[in-house]
């Protein structure tokens, strides 16, 4: 699986961006799509995760609630719409495939990981 994120860019906070992550590959329709994302000097962290039907989602405590993940299987894309974006979410925002049907909240369980996109909230 291929992975191509895109999508980012400057917003102010409270705003929203749309990221989309196209995929290549016969096996994205059985693959656990996830988000992650790594700011300045800190550690990459799960961002949100929905499975191969996407049926199931998960998300990370900072982002329940303003974040919302989804999959089209006919068109290989996974998309995260992020609303009322705060500074703190500032970071590059990366998409990875998970060769399983359950859902993948840990970094070391995604096989496959896009180049990356910039968000960047402004105060």
């Amino acid at each position: 699986v291929q992975l191509q994120a895109s999508g980012g860019g400057l917003v102010q906070a409270g705003g929203s961006l749309r990221l989309s992550c196209a995929a290549s590959g016969r096996t994205f329709s059985s693959s656990c799509m996830g988000w992650f994302r790594q700011g300045s000097g800190k550690e990459r962290e799960f961002v949100a995760a929905i499975s191969w039907g996407g049926v199931s989602t998960s998300y990370g405590s900072s982002v329940k609630g303003r974040f919302t993940i989804s999959r089209d299987n006919a068109k290989n894309t996974v998309t995260l719409q992020m609303n009322s974006l705060k500074p703190e979410d500032t970071a590059v925002y990366y998409c990875a495939a998970a060769q399983m049907y359950g859902l993948a909240v840990v970094l070391n369980e995604y096989d496959y990981w896009g180049q990356g996109t910039q968000v960047t909230v402004s105060s």
